[in-house]
């Protein structure tokens, strides 16, 4: 006689865990842990070709490394994802305040690559703090414009711009010009949200342009970046070039695992350009559907986000997905050639331990957000969880 399967928690258990798996949006968690696997099984076809750069006698030296970090972002998203509110904005001020000490400490500890100093050497591993800045600023930027619409006297809004200010500032000093306009747009987006005039986003976006074009002048790394998007043939178009020629080379059903030949030529097919190695290996089929997880996962975040009546969770899940969002549209467009190299990952599939484990803080946020409240789904009635 066979026994029906228990489910480890009931709807009638009051334990932490128990409440916390019923509260949880369990849809988001299994699709980012889908897109985690993914990005261990893609690693199979880019670690073998960037492995000899850095351990000759391992093919599989970023496989081993994307697994351990993978596992690590597991855990953390959901250690993370068990917060309360409270908890969730105290960990924000501590990853930002952190994440800024260790920023303005970079002219001096930092460790210069890829014409920037954005990471600091801690023997095995590189930590980029800027990856954790990013969901620490928006959740404390989403409360700061919550408490300023309460009309307490609170300087929410002026809190926020300062909060901004000095993130962008740590950034251009590194410089990190890709970061500094991702987070740009996702401030503007949650100003937006919090419900602000659109002249005041119209007065951002101005000077958001007019500050491009300082940089253009006044950095020569943003200058030779975007100089060599517009001429191709230059010396700094060569991964970008390679990057389309491997998807071009993948065609629609791709040329197998470990079989592409142009993905050879991609000095960071590991890290930024993992999207054209998934192109060419596996093909027009593969892309489309990894780029329909990602937007199931934020449009469907985006809709839960915009229909939560508290101004705080709702503005800055907004943001976290957002955020997401431009980033995977990024990294996708600079693999196709569309904008210039922006040195930024693809979320849990490109190879990167401060990418990946702040990406899982980031969903560790939104899942702690977005779990049902006793406002929302009465607890005392298990059956409407």
């Amino acid at each position: 006689m066979t026994q029906a399967y228990a489910h480890p928690f009931t709807r009638t258990d009051r334990s932490p865990t128990a409440m916390w798996w019923w509260t949880l949006d369990r849809v988001t968690l299994a699709l980012v842990l889908i897109l985690l696997m993914l990005g261990f099984f893609f690693s199979f076809s880019s670690s073998p070709v960037a492995a000899p750069h850095t351990d000759p006698y391992d093919a599989f030296y970023y496989t081993k490394r994307h697994f351990v970090f993978a596992i690590l972002t597991a855990v953390g998203m959901i250690f993370v994802s068990m917060l309360s509110l409270k908890g969730v904005k105290r960990v924000s001020v501590l990853f930002f305040a952190g994440a800024i000490c260790i920023m303005a400490l970079l002219p001096v500890i930092g460790h210069e690559a890829k014409g920037g100093t954005r990471w600091v050497n801690l023997g095995p591993v590189a930590l980029q703090p800027s990856e954790f800045l990013k969901p620490a600023l928006i959740v404390l930027i989403a409360w700061m414009f919550s408490e300023g619409q309460k009309g307490k006297g609170v300087p929410g809004v002026t809190v926020a711009f300062l909060l901004y200010s000095v993130a962008i500032g740590l950034l251009l000093i590194q410089p990190d010009v890709g970061q500094s306009i991702l987070i740009t747009c996702v401030f503007g987006a949650c100003f937006f949200i919090s419900g602000v005039p659109f002249r005041w986003i119209i007065g951002m976006l101005a000077t958001a342009v007019t500050g491009l074009v300082g940089l253009f002048f006044l950095q020569p790394h943003f200058r030779n970046r975007l100089l060599g998007f517009f001429n191709p043939d230059a010396d700094s178009g060569y991964q970008v070039n390679s990057a389309k020629a491997a998807i071009s080379n993948g065609g629609l059903w791709g040329q197998g695992l470990n079989e592409g030949v142009m993905k050879k030529r991609i000095p960071d097919l590991h890290t930024d350009f993992i999207y054209s190695v998934v192109g060419e290996e596996y093909g027009l089929w593969l892309t489309l559907i990894l780029i329909g997880i990602f937007g199931f996962l934020i449009v469907r975040g985006l809709l839960k986000s915009m229909a939560m009546q508290d101004p705080f969770r709702q503005i800055a899940t907004s943001g976290l997905y957002i955020m997401l969002g431009m980033q995977v549209l990024i990294n996708v467009s600079v693999n196709l050639g569309l904008i210039p190299p922006k040195g930024m990952t693809l979320p849990f599939i490109s190879y990167g331990g401060s990418s990946m484990l702040a990406m899982g803080v980031t969903f560790g946020f939104i899942l702690a957000l977005t779990r049902k409240r006793q406002e929302e789904v009465p607890l005392d009635d298990p059956t409407k969880w």
